[in-house]
Parts: structure tokens; sequence; C-alpha cells
């Protein structure tokens, strides 16, 4: 049976050439940060985001705890998105781990945060019932928002706002390239040039790379970074294998991502013209499509069981809502397939 996995772009496979790349790694200890092809992808995403220094951590979940208890003390809030990963999807990590404290601000359709918003959630100092803001975070492109992009213009403006109350920025960047991809411009215009005190992006998802995230930032966040890294498990050794993948993942397949936005594209324009599911097809930034089903239409867990059976596998997204992702490995043919099945479990076969 024909399968097209839209559920993540995490699903991709590494290309030949990492998988050449993998086997022929030159490797050392990164215990001892001797390992040469480690430090050689450390340097390219420093370069690439235009920081000091970068990490290589074992995932995107791990880079953002990271950065968390880098950045702040026990008992100290994190401002952040009602939609961001780290909220929904990093199973309360910084809280557990860090003693740190969430305090959402409701992210606009368009995954901004508002201003004035992420300001009258900032604690004032000198009241000891308070806690202290120690963090603000975006994330671009903003997952649970259908993949929207977050502008250079807009990250400056938060950078500068939590700058003037002393509080650092850090930016999940899960999906910066596809971002950067997006607007046309140099990833440094969303990263560093805008003003953010540091960098989680993963290698995994869009890159198509079997696994590691960089955490980006000065050279003395991320020496404490480091130590941190290491209280939470994320020490490695012979990781050069692992680097391997990301150096080839960040020098072939950045530009390639204009493929899986043109195909997202495509794909929510076709579900537009299905009735019975409601999709903003003119809000597509990137390569995430996140749809919702009509109230009279057949309920979402029972599509998406149907359309898994003929091979077209999504994502769940809360309150009735279905993801479909696209990414390497997913051509034109697999939307005009994929389209095709939804369309026959909505109305039934032609």
């Amino acid at each position: 049976m024909r399968v097209v996995d839209l559920r993540s772009d995490t699903v991709t496979h590494p290309t030949p050439e990492m998988r050449t790349a993998m086997y022929n790694a030159e490797v050392g200890d990164d215990g001892y940060r001797d390992d040469p092809t480690v430090n050689e992808l450390e340097a390219l995403a420093a370069d690439r985001l235009g920081t000091e220094a970068a990490l290589l951590v074992l995932s995107g979940t791990m880079g953002n705890l990271v950065a968390l208890l880098t950045h702040c003390g026990r008992s100290q809030e994190v401002i952040l998105g009602s939609e961001s990963h780290i909220f929904w999807n990093e199973t309360g990590g910084a809280s557990g781990l860090g003693g740190l404290q969430m305090r959402t601000v409701k992210n606009d359709a368009d995954g901004t945060l508002p201003l004035a918003d992420i300001e009258a959630c900032i604690r004032p100092e000198g009241n000891p019932h308070f806690p202290r803001t120690g963090l603000v975070c975006l994330e671009n492109t903003q997952n649970r928002c259908s993949g929207r992009v977050l502008t250079a213009d807009y990250t400056a403006q938060v950078a500068e706002l939590a700058h003037r109350h002393h509080v650092p920025l850090h930016l999940d960047g899960a999906r910066i390239f596809n971002a950067a991809v997006a607007l046309g411009c140099d990833p440094r215009d969303l990263t560093s040039r805008a003003g953010a005190d540091s960098i989680q992006f993963c290698l995994t998802k869009g890159l198509s790379a079997p696994m590691g995230s960089l955490l980006c930032g000065t050279k003395p966040f991320v020496e404490e970074a480091r130590r941190w890294r290491q209280a939470t498990g994320g020490g490695m050794r012979q990781a050069g294998v692992v680097a391997a993948a990301g150096v080839v993942a960040m020098n072939t397949m950045v530009d390639r991502l204009v493929e899986d936005h043109e195909n997202a594209k495509l794909l929510a324009k076709g579900l537009a013209e299905i009735p019975g599911i409601i999709v903003e097809a003119d809000a597509i930034d990137s390569n995430i499509v996140i749809f919702r089903l009509q109230p009279n239409a057949i309920p979402s867990g029972d599509a998406m069981a149907k359309l898994a059976a003929a091979g077209v596998k999504t994502s769940n997204y809360w309150g009735g809502n279905v993801r479909m992702v696209t990414h390497y490995g997913i051509e034109r043919d697999d939307i005009d397939y994929a389209l095709g099945v939804i369309r026959a479990v909505m109305t039934g076969p032609e």
C-alpha cells in the first residue's frame, strides 16, 4: 500500500550523502571537546546564526530545557506563548527540573504575542511576593499556529522590550531555517541581529538529519549551557557520527525547504476545496497545515483512522484539529494522492 506520511517533518530519513558522511565521520571524544566533526558543526551553526558559539544537544526539547536552566534561577518566571512548544510539548521539564514558573501570553493567529501583553506580564522589581521574570521566549516558526513565521522586525521589538526590563530573550527556532526561507532573508536577521540572546534549532525536522539540535549564544552562555547539558544527561562521546549528518544537513538541505512550503500551500488550497474541511489556505507561511472538520462532518478521529488505513498519515492536534506537515521525501504527486484520499474519506468515492 502506498504511504504518504504527513504526521511531521521529524519522520524524514537521512539523505544518502548524510549516511555516507556518518559512515566516514572523523570522531573524537566530545566530553574532552576533541571530536573534530562536532566542533565543525558547532562552528558552522554559530556562523549561520551569527552567534559566538554553539552547542550540540540531543534534541530540540533538550536545547530549550538547557537554555531555560542556563538563563534562569529557581522560582523565576518564564513568559512564553500559550501555543508554544515549550509549554505544550516538553513535559514541564523546566518546571520539574528547574523550578521555573510558566506564564503564558495568548498567541495571536499569526503566531505573535502582543507586545503590550508581554510587557504587562513582566514582574515589577521590589515586591517580595512576586517571582522574578527570568526570560521571554518566542517560537519561530510557530508550530501550533500552522507554522506561521515571525518577522525580524517583530522579534527585534520583543527583544528591545525584554532588554529594556533587563530580561533576556530565548528563541525556540526549531524550524528557523523554514522561517528564513519563507521570508527570503538571512537566518541571522531573525536571530542574533534581531536581538535574541539564545537560539535553539533542530537538525531533525526540515533539514532531515536523524538526530540533534544546536543551542547558540555567547561564549559564556554556551559554557554554562554545557554544564546543564551534562546535568541533564546530554554529554556525548564519539558524537561526530551524528554531527556529520548535521553538517551535510546545514550545507545541502536549507535551500530545498522552499519545495516543502510550496507543497504545503498546494495541500492547503486543495483541502479548502473539500466539503467538510475548514482551513485558512491563505495563512500558510511554511510547511505546516492545520485544519479542522465542520461540526456536521465525520469526527476527526474517525477521519484520521480512515486516512491512515488508506496510507495517509496525519497527526491529532487537539480540539478536533488535524495537522499535516510537508518535508523531504514528499513530492507534488504525494500531495495530489493525499488530497484524493482525503476527498474520498470526506465525501465518499467518486
